[in-house]
């Protein structure tokens, strides 16, 4: 599509979609250096939070929670046993299902991580003012719902409301 016919308002849409993509890009890319000083892989942390919360959880509740499939979470499981952070478990009343547990090693590397964290979201959001996170937050869930709800119609420009007035017709107008 040729750039010289979107509409401004279009084009600023673009831009600030383009804006957000590069802004995530650039936190998960400093989110993942910051973890690879404990040890963790990107993504990885948010399975040792729900680990945190709720211990034991199924590799069907942490791809659940986590809105991915379950291959996604055996492999991310899988390293982060092969790295002794969690173990895996058969459960006690149904042998078909396995259970994640946190070991020592990834209780204690808990702090470590959550430290690691808030020093990413302190330099993400240096000199940005409380009010204006929270307004950010509620534009972020705006945006999040609008691409994950119903496919709505867009809505139809309005048009121009008359003032009521009649045009004066010109001497060269009338037939």
């Amino acid at each position: 599509m040729n750039r010289f016919y979107i509409e401004k308002d279009a084009e600023e849409t673009t831009k600030l979609l383009a804006s957000l993509h590069n802004t995530a890009r650039s936190s998960r890319t400093h989110m993942a250096r910051q973890l690879l000083s404990t040890g963790l892989y990107a993504g990885q942390e948010s399975i040792m939070e729900l680990l945190a919360a709720q211990d034991g959880q199924t590799l069907g509740q942490l791809a659940a929670a986590l809105g991915v499939k379950p291959p996604t979470v055996t492999k991310s499981v899988t390293r982060l046993q092969e790295q002794e952070f969690v173990e895996r478990r058969a459960s006690g009343t149904d042998a078909r299902q396995i259970h994640v547990w946190l070991t020592e090693k990834g209780s204690a590397l808990l702090e470590q991580m959550n430290r690691a964290i808030r020093d990413a979201e302190a330099r993400a959001f240096n000199g940005i003012k409380k009010k204006e996170r929270k307004q950010l937050a509620r534009i972020l869930a705006r945006i999040d719902a609008n691409l994950n709800g119903p496919v709505q119609e867009p809505k139809p420009k309005s048009k121009k409301k008359s003032s009521g007035k009649k045009k004066k017709k010109s001497a060269g107008d009338e037939s």
